[in-house]
C-alpha cells in the first residue's frame, strides 16, 4: 500500500499503520517525534513508541515527516493564525474608540483623506474604505513575538496515536467499516470511501452495504474495475449514474448527467434490466425521481439496446407513457378516505415506511380501534426495520409533546435549520408508551451482550450518530445533540477561512442569552470588548487565509447560554471557499501562549454547509456554575450579504431553545439497555485499567487496554447502533 492512504487511517481511527523498515536504535528520534506531537496535543502510545524505538533512525524520521502534516491539519495547525490586535486578548480597545482611531489614521493618509472627509460630511463612514481597517497591520512573526510561551497544564488535550496493524490490514478494515456503516456518512466520509473503494475493489467486501449512497460509491469503483455491480433497486442504478457524472448520490441536489462511454451505458442499462426483470414491481420506485430518470434517459439512449427491454420500461414510466402505481400513492388514496387500518396494513410490506409514517397515522386515526391497529402493525414488523430508523422514531416519540402548540425545529440532511409553529394534535399517551416499550425491547434484543462494558462518564450524554450528516468532519467533533462537559477558565472560539476567487469576509460572533433565551450581550466586530471577553478584530478579506477569535472568561459570563456563530458578511459561501473551519480552545489564565495553541484545541470542525450563518455548538451554564457544550451543526439561510449577529439573534434563540430542550438518543440509553439485559456496565474512574478484555466506550481510547478489547470512541460510535 502506498503511503497516500495513511492519512485516511490516521484521521478515522487515530492509529498509525505499522511502520516498517530496518531495525536500529530509533529511540532518540522516537522520543523527539513524541515531543513534537505533544506540541500539537497528540502523543504516541506506549506500544507505538516502543515499536518505533526498535527501528532505524531514518525510518522513524521518515514516519514522522509523513505523519505530522496529517496531525497538524486535524487540529487546524497547518495554517498560520494571525490576529488583527497583535497582543489579543490583552489591550483590545473599545469599539467606538477603535473606529475613531481608524478614521483619524485615514485623515492622516494623503490618499484616503478626501474620500473620508466626504463620508464624514454625509454622516456615514464605510469602515471598509479606511486603510487601517480589516487587514493585518503586522506580520505573523511580529504577532508571535508579542506573546509568551504556552505553559503546559494537566488539562490540555492529549490525543493518543495508537499502533495499528499492517498498512493493508488497516486500509481494508477502514474500508469495510465505512462501506458497511449502518448510518449515512457525511460528505467527507463518502469522499474517503470512494478512495478506499477504488483501492479495495479486489479485496474483502462487507457482508452488506445497508446505506444506499455508500453502495453507489462502492458501485462506481466496481464499475471502473469491471467488477459486478451491487444492485437491487432501480434507484441504485440512478445513484450510480449520479456518481459516474460527479453528482450527488444522495439525490438531494440535481445532477447534470454527462455523456458516458458506451461500456458504461451498457453496464447501467444491463443492471437496470436485471433489477426490473427480477422484480417488475420495483418500477413503482421510478415516480419518486421522475425528472432525473428522464434526463438520464437522454444520455443512455435505451432505444439503441433492444436486448434490455426491461430497462426501457423504466424510462417509459418516467415519461408517463406507462403508469405504475407506487406504494405511496396507494397509501395516500386510503388516507384520503380515512381508512387508516387499511393504510397501516398496506405499509406492513414496507416496514421502514410504516415507522416513518407512524405519527401521521396515529394523528389521522379517528377511533381507538384504528389506533390499536396501527400500533399492532408496528409491533408485528418492527423486527424488520433498520436499527437507526427504530432509534430515530423512538427519539421522536420520546420528544413528542402531549400538548398542542409550541414551536417545531426542522433540520434537513444538509444541516439547514428552520422553525415553525407546531399545529399537530397530540398523540395519546397510552400509544406512545406502548410503542416506546416495543422499540426498547426490540433494540435491547439486537444489542450484543458483552461480559463487561467499561464506560467513560463523559461519553454518556453523547448522541448516537443516526446520520453522518449530523456531524461535521474534524477533530473532537460529536454528533448533533451531544452534551459534553467543559472545564477551564478561558473559552476561546476561532474561525479560519481562505477565499478561492473573490473577496470573502467571515465574521465570528458570540451571543450571550439568559435562561429564558433573551439576549444579554454579544461579542463581534461591532462589540469588541465586554466585561466577560474580547474579540480579536475584524478581518475583511482572506486571499492568504484569515482568522478571528473570541476570548471569554467563563467565571465572568453573566448569561446562561453562549452561542458562537460564523456570519458570512460578503463573498463566497462555506462550500465555495478554499478552506474554512471553526473550533474552540480551553485553557487556564496562567497558561498565556499564542492566540492559537494546538495543544489546547478541544474541537476543530470543517465549515461545509448551506446557508450564510453557521451555528456549530452552544455552551450552557448548569448547576454550580458548571458549563457544558451542546453540539448543533446547524446552518441558517441568512441573507446574500451583510449577515450580522444583530440581525439573527431572535432566530438563533428560537433554534437554540428547540435543540436544547430536545432529548437525543445517546450512549447512556444504549448502556442502560445493555445493563438491563444482564451485561455488567462499569463507569471508568479514569485511571484503573482492567486486566482482561472489555468493551470500552469513551471519548478517547486509554493506553494499556487488553488487545482483545472492543473499543468504541467517537470515530466509530456508529458501531453502537444495532443493525
Amino acid at each position: 500500500m502506498s503511503h497516500r492512504l495513511e492519512p485516511l487511517v490516521i484521521r478515522h481511527t487515530h492509529r498509525l499503520p505499522l511502520p516498517t523498515g530496518p531495525s536500529g536504535q530509533g529511540d532518540v528520534a522516537a522520543r523527539q517525534f513524541d515531543a513534537v506531537l505533544m506540541s500539537a496535543g497528540f502523543k504516541l502510545s506506549a506500544d507505538l513508541l516502543a515499536h518505533l524505538s526498535g527501528l532505524s533512525e531514518g525510518t522513524v524520521v521518515d514516519t514522522a515527516v509523513r505523519t505530522l502534516p496529517t496531525i497538524r491539519e486535524m487540529v487546524g495547525d497547518h495554517v498560520r493564525h494571525n490576529v488583527y490586535f497583535i497582543d489579543f486578548p490583552a489591550n483590545v480597545p473599545d469599539t467606538f474608540d477603535f473606529w475613531m482611531r481608524c478614521i483619524a489614521q485615514a485623515l492622516a493618509d494623503d490618499d484616503a483623506r478626501a474620500g473620508t472627509l466626504v463620508q464624514l460630511q454625509s454622516g456615514v463612514v464605510d469602515l471598509l474604505t479606511l486603510p487601517s481597517y480589516g487587514n493585518y497591520r503586522h506580520t505573523y512573526a511580529d504577532m508571535l513575538a508579542a506573546h509568551d510561551e504556552l505553559i503546559a497544564a494537566a488539562g490540555d488535550r492529549l490525543t493518543v496515536l495508537h499502533l495499528g496493524g499492517t498498512a493493508d490490514d488497516e486500509v481494508s478494515a477502514l474500508y469495510l467499516a465505512l462501506a458497511g456503516s449502518s448510518t449515512p456518512l457525511g460528505e467527507d466520509g463518502l469522499s474517503d470511501l470512494g478512495v478506499l473503494a477504488g483501492h479495495c475493489v479486489d479485496g474483502p467486501q462487507p457482508e452488506a452495504i445497508p446505506v444506499r449512497e455508500n453502495r453507489a460509491v462502492v458501485n462506481e469503483a466496481r464499475l471502473s474495475a469491471g467488477s459486478g455491480l451491487l444492485l437491487d433497486t432501480v434507484t441504485d442504478v440512478l445513484r450510480l449514474a449520479c456518481a459516474v457524472s460527479g453528482g450527488d448520490v444522495t439525490l438531494q441536489e440535481p445532477t447534470r448527467f454527462r455523456t458516458v462511454p458506451r461500456p458504461v451505458r451498457r453496464a447501467l442499462l444491463a443492471g437496470l434490466d436485471s433489477v426490473v426483470a427480477a422484480a417488475p414491481a420495483k418500477l413503482a420506485d421510478v415516480a419518486a425521481h421522475r425528472e432525473p430518470w428522464k434526463r438520464l434517459g437522454e444520455r443512455l439512449h435505451p432505444h439503441e439496446y433492444p436486448q434490455w427491454p426491461h430497462a426501457a420500461e423504466v424510462f417509459a414510466v418516467a415519461r408517463g407513457e406507462r403508469t405504475v402505481r407506487s406504494l405511496d400513492s396507494r397509501v395516500e388514496e386510503l388516507l384520503s378516505t380515512r381508512d387508516v387500518t387499511a393504510a397501516a396494513e398496506l405499509l406492513k410490506s414496507a416496514p421502514g415506511k410504516l415507522l416513518r409514517s407512524l405519527d401521521r397515522l396515529l394523528r389521522t386515526a379517528p377511533t381507538q380501534e384504528e389506533r390499536e391497529a396501527v400500533v399492532s402493525a408496528v409491533e408485528q414488523v418492527v423486527s424488520d426495520v433498520a436499527g437507526r430508523v427504530v432509534l430515530s422514531v423512538r427519539e421522536h416519540l420520546h420528544n413528542r409533546a402531549e400538548q398542542t402548540g409550541g414551536r417545531r425545529v426542522f433540520v434537513n440532511r444538509l444541516g439547514r435549520a428552520w422553525v415553525t409553529d407546531d399545529t399537530r394534535p397530540h398523540l395519546a399517551p397510552a400509544e406512545r408508551k406502548r410503542l416506546i416499550a416495543a422499540f426498547d425491547a426490540e433494540l435491547g434484543r439486537r444489542l450484543p451482550s458483552p461480559e463487561r462494558v467499561l464506560v467513560d462518564p463523559d461519553v454518556l450524554d453523547v448522541a448516537l450518530p443516526l446520520s453522518g450528516r449530523a456531524t461535521g468532519a474534524g477533530l473532537g467533533v460529536l454528533p448533533r445533540g451531544s452534551v459534553t462537559p467543559v472545564a477551564g477558565e478561558l473559552l476561546r472560539f476561532f474561525v479560519y477561512w481562505k477565499q478561492a476567487e473573490q473577496r470573502t469576509d467571515f465574521d465570528l460572533s458570540a451571543v450571550m442569552l439568559d435562561a429564558r433565551y433573551r439576549t444579554v450581550s454579544w461579542l463581534s466586530y461591532t462589540s469588541l470588548a465586554r466585561f466577560e471577553g474580547e474579540h480579536s478584530g475584524d478581518i475583511t478579506e482572506a486571499p492568504d487565509g484569515a482568522s478571528e477569535f473570541i476570548n471569554l472568561r467563563l467565571g465572568a459570563v453573566r448569561s446562561t447560554f453562549i452561542v458562537p456563530q460564523v456570519n458570512i458578511f460578503a463573498g463566497e459561501g462555506f462550500e465555495e471557499v478554499e478552506e474554512s473551519f471553526f473550533g474552540f480552545i480551553l485553557r487556564e489564565v496562567e497558561q498565556k501562549g499564542r492566540p492559537f495553541e494546538p495543544a489546547t484545541v478541544r474541537m476543530k470542525s470543517e465549515l461545509r454547509g448551506p446557508g450564510r450563518v453557521a451555528l456549530p455548538l452552544a455552551f450552557r451554564r448548569g448547576r454550580g456554575g458548571k458549563w457544558t457544550a451542546k453540539w448543533l451543526h446547524l446552518y441558517l439561510k441568512g441573507t446574500p450579504s451583510a449577515n450580522r449577529i444583530e440581525g439573527n439573534r431572535v432566530t438563533v434563540a428560537t433554534l437554540l431553545r428547540g435543540i436544547v430542550e430536545r432529548d437525543h438518543i445517546n450512549v447512556r440509553y444504549v448502556t442502560d439497555l445493555m445493563a438491563g439485559g444482564g451485561t455488567t456496565v462499569t463507569l471508568w474512574d479514569g485511571e484503573t485499567i482492567p486486566e482482561g478484555p472489555v468493551t470500552y466506550i469513551g471519548l478517547e481510547r486509554p493506553d494499556g487496554l487488553h488487545p482483545d478489547s472492543r473499543i468504541i470512541t467517537p470515530e466509530n460510535l456508529r458501531d453502537l447502533i444495532p443493525d
